[in-house]
């Protein structure tokens, strides 16, 4: 009532006021909303007269005054931020639909994507109605971290946590609402936002009432560089450089240099009002404090606190001194200005700093913190250990219950804090010193483990689950399948806000601040291994899982992290298993056993049936190797069998299969290598050709592994494309064709029409199994996942070498046998062969004369020589002869020797030269390999069989002895061929194929062109399309051609783009250089052996435009092989590759070159959004790092780095964490480094590996290099040398730096019997012997406990021992000033020496003869007790006698005489059960404890050791011990009955729940809660009977008990149950119970399990069979439109207008206008109020509904429409009175201050219009 008379004063009709007092008769109704406080008229007592009247007219005169000067300098505080506050603020992250604004002093805001300016706006509500509009600009174009704006603080937020949340606004009219069009003048600083773009310029929205401002595009590019066009919504900072028209319109400008020259200056016509922050002033220090400075600028006064000073001048600040300022804030109230000296502030433009160089440190709790100076209104400035300046606000530095003492903490010489934030607007951290705080497990998402169970507090339920904190600031979500075992209907009759749980950690995703937990029982209690990697699922391994979806192959089950494996039907239970879903739900938690996991894959095979039967055998699983396809590794020989070599790759020792085949290209070699190898031997030079679930293949074809490097293979049969080249080789010979197999298990067909050239018959002469071939692919049917290849010599394009490299690589192969079968033991006849060579003469003696002849050797023994009858052709032999003979082939396997005595051979050899043709004739053939005889010159050679490898098998059988051959001489001595001659085989012109072009030609003839336009010829074309990195040419012949980047001009400019020369429909000249392969689009020049095209490669450089210029072709490998490492050159920007993270880069039309990820990288900044740096097309310089033509690799840098040198500073990327080593970091050039844990950083902390992450940048300095790896240092002092920080911890570069006594901190290295060894640096390690670590007997094991690895530890230098480079240390407290590492509770005894151990023992002599005779036999018995005790007590730390009593021994001895002397009994007989509050059977005995007195309870560990014929005798137990025992078991039994009592305890078992039903019978609550233990257990059987039990137990009365039960069943049949069975539970449940509610439950649960099809049914029937009740149709149609089916809910109101009586429309249409503004169009739903209201515009209640459904779905100005349509209703004056309540509340809590007294003007007008009636 107090507010309605505040608003609503009662009082006629005022009279018309007279002349004489026109004023005072009005103003009572001017103050019709005005409160009047009633007067006191009660003085306080024993106040005088004087007081009051002091009192009085200070309250009335003391003024407000504006913008003075404040009594000291404080930042601000929370309190201090009002509504209508201007202040600066920094962009500190972009979300999608806000912006995280930094505020001054730590604070934090929050700008929302609906609060940038109106233009922004209407394009999002246009991009919401419309789907064809403009494209709008993210949050992410249009603002980045580290940008300053100006913004109004909008709206005070009080979140539900209680804490305050800052609404902010950039809108222009909000910031500049204070000016006027005629207030602009030139040269004033405004911000804006883009408002549309223009063909010449941008209108900016600068929110100056009608004013027009254009930017011009040439003055905007000053700022934006010309990188892409301003965005609509975009804020900028402008000057104003010319008004017109009196401000109606004005020309902007954005340049940097000159925003930073431009003071606000006193012909501005600046006020308090109108103030802006970001303003630049020139003020002057009016006085200096130590919390800051107070300044004068302008006509105004202002504050800058001493977090805006700038640190390195805060003492050269002086009274008087001119300084340079901006504007920070103005507080709306006082109108305090606040300013910042700070020069990263006095840049408008300049990006801010959002991470300090140091690192992000938030969360990190520091020690060793010295406190600088206190500011007694504000805070405190900490100096961490590493020189880095902290702020402590004034809260955190104490306790929130505590009071602020600042002063003592002075005091302390050492502080501990922890870093809360980082201030981008101050570049400083905020931390705090709370206890509370510092001991906060979880600080950020970061520390929250995977797989931990954390405590949490419930903050609200949701639809989709349940919000909860876990500590300070950080939630967590538990999923709606989570909250419990089952699915919970209504969760929150279990969970209530503010409730304290325990939930596990499923999953963090910590850059999306986003915690995924479990309420699941079976989870949060499980003890099992926490899965939550694909590596951590070793095969065996038995773990908790949780089911999430069931198929009919399986069951998915998922476990940490998102980590998914599959149950397959045959192992989901040892009986067969139909339907999984009649068996398993969707959340069941379930044991599951991993078989087999693929980590690469990310594949997880697992067993519920392994574990249920306990089967401990693992099955073989996939070889836990990281090997990936075409990776090279060496394995070892286990076993040989006849096809293949069963070997382990090592390290690992992971089984793999090397099959006979694959040990070469050669057939023929494959059995000599399979020989020579033997089981222990190590191959090497392997590569992997396939892997699968059951093995791992490997291959050491050379040409197989030269594809697999080249890339030539397809990984799946998706890569597969027509065209495509593979390398792969016989699998299978079939009369219709050959199947060929490739790399990774692929397999395609050649058909009898492709193996050859020409027509074939039989294949099985064509080619031989493991045959290595070239294929190309002509065939593809994905469908099938079948594809046919060729293997046409004409087709397909052959490795580069020909026959000469197949011979080369066969007789390598053949030598490296030979040396293998030589060195074995016991091989004096293949050391014999080893010698011999082809062509080496020999001195034989004839042995046999038959078919040739045999021979002996006085040096070769246990060989056999022999020669074929066309070798003695023409010589006369007898038997015993002595002959000379040559060697044409040695064979190692079987120690056979062939030989030739021809004259012709023998004779004297002459020399041959290079590239000279000769005549040979065929001597001997062994399979692939022939040797031949030059005609003339004696000389023989060695050649190839074929030139291809294709090459059939029968066409090698046509070269015989005395076949004639032209070759060609390559190298007349080639070493590999051990100094016989390597020839090239010509072939005849049948036989070749196309012609070479001549190198030396300028122009090819026309045997050297093809179908297409010759090479060089000049061509007219037209531009057809531009791209980045082409240009595609129409030709005159209607051909169209290409034209690469890098042949647009001559001279390219780094950083432009070629392309964008040319413009579309632009006529051409152009020269052909090349083409691009039909099916590939490879580039291939005219010089390619199989050169076709269909796009010709054009060039459109001037200087090879003239015909006069002769082109010549260059190979990509010719081109390749001309870089030198370290050579800049000019290449074209391609494609960021983001899977492998490099850039990829082209040089010209046929070779391209890779930019690995930190190559690419100039500043870490960068590293997020690597992609950005460069555009496709661009031009860049780079430097070659790596060209290589085999393998091809052509690797770049475009960092300006040549190569990794000792002492430079370059980036790198952490590959690996070590916990007890340090770092592993990936560096440029593919190289790699480690950072030990003393190179971490300049001031040691105690776990410093927390600061990094894996794939974290990191900027490394390189120490040196060793056995090819870098040693590195992260330390600042390295890494930034310019910016010299106090060094804590020194590097440690050698033993002549340390000298004794000296104190120097280190890391734990490991702790054994011979010390404790601390690492001091990366090279030195120290030792700290037993007795000098600590003070107590402690033994090494009991150290490692308390000392873990990478324990921070100070120690003091002992000694240095030079000779041996060896560093004694002492850790004892008297050495480092430091606590003892052993804690004193251990109680472990002390080690005393010296005068401590002498006084002790006379202290202990003194003290024995004291003692009575008496005394000393009852201390004798004492120790001899104790000694008993002791041995039966194993384990403790003191078992031992260390030879020195200790104190705490001693005083326990003397008790214990005490005790004994005054003559109290050893009671240890039997305790007995008393039971004095009745006693129940219910009740287990073990929880009925008897009580035990303080004696026993101290004595009950050393009962057992006493003796046993002690322990059998009874004792008496006093009346005490009787006393207390009693009233403990009635306690015990008092608590076990309320528990049993208790009605708001869930059962846990079947018993309890039996128990409880026999008192709540009627109970549908505890019948369903019974029914879900059930389920729990995954009893469904056993539910459903509860349920029949609950239907015939529970009263006919209790209709709504029963219909829950029928509900929960529906619920169960429809989970769990089939369709036959939910229909006959629906028949039962209707006729039993009312059937509207039946049906609608029925409908629910089918909408809730998106049963859509079954509910949309169920309402059909349910409208035809219930159309006379309301509630059908409107259940139907709030279905419907949740369906989003309004049409179909528009029809189904005119059906229902139709069926129910007509007084029922209003109310129905009112529903349904309800149900369309909750789930469809709330337009619809306005219109229809609209239509009802227009019909019935008295009904009041529809309008209140109206109201607060505009309210809450409509906009502001639709709302006050309504309103005043609403107080215009000609109804009742109450009744309009209260609409006038509710439109003043309304604008009271989302209006301003002038639509408050709009609001009460109207009510004025009112209450005059209506009199009397109106004010009653």
């Amino acid at each position: 009532m107090a507010s309605t008379e505040e608003d609503f004063p009662r009082g006629g009709i005022d009279k018309k006021p007279t002349e004489s007092k026109p004023v005072e008769e009005r103003r009572e109704v001017d103050n019709l909303f005005q409160s009047h406080d009633p007067p006191e008229t009660k003085k306080r007592k024993g106040a005088s007269k004087d007081d009051s009247k002091t009192a009085k007219k200070k309250k009335t005169a003391e003024p407000v005054t504006l913008n003075a000067q404040a009594k000291y300098v404080e930042i601000l505080h929370l309190k201090n931020i009002k509504e209508g506050m201007l202040t600066l603020a920094c962009v500190k992250e972009v979300a999608d639909f806000d912006v995280v604004m930094s505020l001054p002093c730590g604070l934090q805001g929050f700008l929302q994507i609906a609060n940038i300016c109106d233009a922004y706006t209407k394009l999002l509500s246009e991009q919401l109605n419309a789907r064809k509009t403009e494209e709008i600009c993210s949050l992410d174009r249009i603002f980045r971290p580290g940008m300053v704006v100006r913004c109004v603080v909008l709206k005070l937020d009080v979140t539900k946590g209680g804490s305050l949340s800052i609404k902010l606004s950039i809108n222009p009219k909000l910031l500049n609402k204070a000016l006027r069009p005629g207030m602009l003048k030139s040269g004033m600083m405004l911000s804006g936002c883009v408002e549309s773009v223009e063909d010449h310029g941008y209108l900016l929205d600068i929110g100056v009432g009608e004013t027009k401002a254009f930017l011009p595009k040439q003055a905007a590019k000053d700022q934006h560089n010309n990188l892409e066009e301003l965005k609509v919504g975009q804020n900028l900072t402008c000057r104003l450089d010319e008004v017109k028209g009196s401000g109606r319109v004005v020309r902007l400008s954005v340049n940097p240099t000159t925003l930073a020259r431009t003071f606000a200056d006193a012909s501005h016509g600046w006020n308090l009002t109108n103030l802006q922050p970001g303003l630049l002033v020139k003020a002057k220090i009016k006085t200096v404090t130590k919390h800051g400075l107070f300044l004068s600028f302008l006509s105004f006064s202002g504050q800058v606190d001493f977090l805006h000073m700038e640190p390195e001048q805060v003492s050269t600040y002086s009274v008087g001194q001119e300084v340079q300022a901006c504007i920070l804030y103005i507080e709306p109230t006082t109108r305090l200005v606040a300013l910042s000296l700070r020069s990263y502030l006095l840049q408008p433009g300049t990006l801010m700093d959002t991470t300090p160089a140091t690192g992000d440190r938030i969360g990190e709790v520091v020690e060793g913190c010295k406190l600088t100076s206190t500011h007694n209104m504000s805070g405190a400035v900490l100096e961490l250990p590493d020189n880095t300046r902290v702020f402590v606000h004034k809260n955190h530095l104490k306790e929130m219950e505590q009071t602020s003492e600042a002063d003592k903490l002075l005091s302390i010489p050492e502080l501990s804090c922890r870093i809360l934030n980082f201030s981008t607007m101050e570049q400083i951290h905020f931390a705090s010193l709370r206890k509370s705080v510092r001991d906060k497990p979880h600080f950020r998402y970061e520390d929250v483990q995977v797989g931990e169970v954390v405590g949490c507090t419930v903050t609200e339920l949701l639809e989709h689950g349940m919000t909860v904190m876990l500590s300070g600031n950080l939630k967590g979500m538990v999923p709606k399948t989570h909250l419990s075992d089952i699915l919970l209907r209504n969760p929150e009759k279990k969970y209530r806000e503010g409730m304290k749980i325990k939930c596990r950690v499923l999953s963090v995703e910590a850059d999306r601040k986003r915690v995924t937990l479990t309420r699941k029982k079976a989870m949060l209690e499980s003890t099992l291994p926490v899965v939550s990697s694909y590596r951590e699922a070793k095969p065996g391994l038995v773990c908790h899982g949780f089911i999430v979806s069931i198929k009919d192959f399986g069951c998915i089950v998922r476990f940490y992290n998102e980590i998914k494996g599959l149950v397959p039907l045959a192992e989901l239970s040892s009986e067969p298993v139909v339907n999984p879903e009649e068996v398993f739900y969707v959340g069941q938690v379930v044991k599951v056993k991993v078989l087999q996991c693929e980590p690469e894959k990310e594949r997880l095979l697992l067993s519920l049936k392994a574990v249920v039967e306990g089967d401990t055998a693992v099955e073989k699983a996939v070889p836990q190797v990281d090997l990936e396809v075409g990776q090279k590794c060496e394995a070892k020989v286990v076993k040989k069998s006849a096809t293949c070599l069963e070997v382990a790759i090592l390290p690992e020792a992971a089984p793999a299969l090397l099959p006979t085949m694959h040990l070469s290209d050669h057939v023929s070699n494959c059995p000599l290598l399979w020989e020579a190898l033997q089981e222990g031997d190590v191959i090497s030079d392997l590569v992997c050709l396939s892997k699968s679930k059951e093995n791992i293949t490997l291959t050491k074809k050379p040409l197989v592994k030269w594809g697999l490097e080249q890339g030539l293979f397809a990984k799946a049969f998706a890569d597969i494309l027509v065209g495509m080249n593979l390398i792969g080789w016989i699998k299978k010979v079939m009369p219709y064709g050959v199947f060929v197999e490739f790399p990774c298990g692929i397999i395609g067909l050649a058909p009898k029409s492709a193996l050859c050239d020409r027509f074939i018959t039989d294949t099985a002469t064509a080619y031989q199994e493991g045959q290595t071939v070239v294929a190309m692919v002509t065939t593809f049917d994905e469908e099938k996942q079948r594809f046919l290849v060729t293997l046409k010599v004409s087709e397909v394009t052959a490795p580069e070498g020909g026959g000469q490299a197949l011979l080369l690589r066969g007789m390598r192969e053949r030598r490296t046998v030979a040396e293998m079968l030589a060195s074995r033991e016991n091989s004096g006849v293949h050391q014999q062969l080893l010698a011999l060579t082809v062509g080496q003469k020999l001195t034989l003696t004839v042995d046999v004369l038959e078919d040739g002849a045999t021979f002996k050797s006085d040096e070769l023994m246990g060989v056999t020589i022999a020669t074929s009858k066309h070798h003695v052709i023409g010589v006369t032999l007898t038997t015993g002869q002595k002959v000379n003979a040559v060697i044409l082939h040695v064979d190692f396997i079987t120690a056979h020797i062939h030989v030739s005595v021809l004259p012709k051979l023998l004779a004297k050899k002459k020399s041959l030269t290079a590239a000279s043709a000769h005549k040979v004739m065929v001597q001997h053939v062994d399979k692939d390999f022939t040797v031949v005889a030059f005609d003339n010159t004696a000389h023989l050679a060695v050649i190839h069989a074929t030139d291809h490898v294709n090459t059939m098998f029968f066409e090698m059988e046509k070269v015989k002895p005395g076949t004639t051959l032209s070759v060609l001489v390559t190298d007349p001595a080639c070493d590999e061929l051990r100094g016989l001659p390597l020839v090239c085989v010509q072939r005849d012109a049948a036989q070749r194929r196309q012609p070479r072009p001549d190198r030396h030609q300028a122009k090819l003839s026309e045997s050297e062109t093809c179908a297409g336009h010759a090479y060089g010829k000049m061509l007219k074309g037209t531009v057809r399309t531009v791209k980045p990195t082409c240009v595609l040419v129409t030709l005159a012949d209607g051909g169209t051609g290409s034209v690469h980047v890098s042949q647009m001009v001559d001279d390219v400019c780094i950083g432009s783009f070629p392309t964008s020369l040319v413009t579309v429909g632009g006529e051409v000249t152009v020269r052909v250089i090349g083409g691009r392969d039909a099916t590939s689009q490879r580039f291939l020049p005219f010089s390619h052996p199989n050169f076709q095209y269909s796009i010709p490669e054009l060039t459109l450089i001037q200087s090879k435009l003239d015909e006069n210029v002769a082109l010549k072709p260059v190979k990509p490998r010719e081109k390749l092989s001309s870089f030198k490492v370290g050579q800049q050159i000019t290449c074209f920007v391609s494609k960021y590759n983001a899977d492998r993270k490099s850039l990829e880069v082209s040089i010209d039309p046929s070779l391209t070159g890779t930019v690995e990820f930190l190559d690419l990288l100039k500043d870490r900044k960068d590293a997020s959004h690597p992609e950005k740096l460069y555009k496709m097309g661009q031009a860049v310089s780079a430097t070659v790092i790596e060209a290589s033509s085999k393998p091809h690799r052509f690797s770049l840098s475009l960092t300006g780095l040549k190569q990794l040198e000792q002492g430079i500073v370059t980036l790198g990327t952490v590959m690996y964490i070590d916990p007890n080593l340090g770092l592993l970091v990936k560096l440029p050039f593919a190289a790699t480094g480690t950072v030990a844990m003393t190179d971490l950083m300049d001031c040691y902390l105690r776990d410093p590996l927390k600061a990094f992450s894996k794939d974290q940048m990191i900027r490394c300095f390189l120490l040196g290099n060793e056995n090819g790896k870098w040693q590195l240092s992260l330390r600042h002092s390295r890494v930034s040398p310019g910016q010299p920080l106090k060094v804590k911890d020194p590097e440690v570069l050698s033993i002549d730096a340390l000298k004794p006594g000296q104190l120097i901190r280190g890391y734990v290295k490991s702790v054994g019997e011979l010390g404790v060894f601390v690492r001091l640096s990366g090279s030195i390690t120290g030792r700290v012997l037993l007795h000098k670590a600590t003070k107590y007997y402690a033994n090494h094991k009991v150290m490692s406990q308390h000392l873990p690895a990478s324990t921070l530890l100070t120690t003091k230098v002992i000694s240095i021992d030079q000779k041996a480079q060896l560093v004694d240390l002492s850790l004892l407290s008297q050495d480092t000033d430091k606590s003892d590492i052993i804690p004193e509770s251990l109680s472990l005894p002390l080690r005393l020496t010296g005068e401590q151990k002498e006084k002790y023992e006379a202290k202990k002599k003194k003290r024995k003869a004291t003692l009575t005779e008496d005394q000393k036999v009852q201390a004798d018995t004492v120790v001899k007790k104790k000694k008993k005790t002791k041995k039966a007590k194993k384990g403790r730390p003191d078992d031992s006698d260390s030879g020195v009593e200790v104190s705490c021994r001693e005083e326990e001895d003397k008790s214990k005489v005490k005790t004994n002397n005054q003559g109290k009994p050893d009671q240890a007989g039997p305790a007995r059960l008393q039971v004095a509050a009745g006693f129940s059977w219910d009740l287990g005995l073990n929880s009925l404890k008897p009580a035990m007195v303080d004696g026993e309870a101290r004595d009950v560990d050393s009962s057992d050791g006493e003796d046993q014929e002690e322990t059998d005798k009874p004792q008496k137990k006093s009346r005490q011990q009787q006393e207390q025992e009693e009233k403990e078991a009635e306690k015990a039994l008092v608590q076990r009955e309320a528990q049993l009592m208790n009605p708001g305890l869930r059962p846990q078992d079947a018993a309890a729940f039996e128990r409880l039903l026999l008192a709540s019978p009627n109970s549908s609550l505890l019948w369903l809660q019974y029914m879900a233990n059930h389920l729990q257990a995954t009893q469904i059987e056993q539910a459903r009977s509860v349920a029949e039990r609950a239907l015939k137990t529970i009263s006919f009365r209790e209709e709504q008990e029963k219909l829950n039960v029928w509900v929960a069943l529906l619920n169960l049949e429809n989970m769990y149950g089939t369709e036959e069975s939910l229909k006959k539970v629906f028949e039962r449940a209707q006729q039993f119970c009312e059937p509207m509610p039946v049906f609608q439950q029925l409908a629910d649960i089918y909408a809730r399990s998106s049963k859509i099809k079954e509910a949309e049914g169920l309402y059909k029937t349910m409208v035809k069979r219930f159309r006379q009740t309301k509630g059908a149709w409107l259940s139907y149609g709030s279905f419907l439109l949740q369906q989003g089916q309004s049409d179909a809910a528009s029809a189904l109101l005119q059906r229902a207008l139709q069926s129910l009586p007509s007084k029922e429309s209003v109310e129905l249409i009112s529903k349904f206008a309800q149900l369309e503004f909750q789930y469809g169009d709330a337009e619809r739903g306005r219109a229809m109020f609209d239509k009802i209201l227009g019909t019935y515009p008295k009904r009041t209640d529809l309008w209140s509904i109206f109201i607060d459904l505009m309210i809450k779905h409509g906009s502001q100005k639709d709302v006050r429409a309504l309103f005043d349509r609403v107080i215009h209703l000609s109804v009742a004056v109450k009744k309009v009175k209260f609409f006038f309540k509710r439109y003043l509340e309304y604008e009271k809590k989302h209006g301003t201050a002038d639509s408050i007294q709009t609001v009460k003007e109207k009510a004025l007008e009112f209450v005059e219009a209506k009199g009397t009636k109106a004010a009653c």
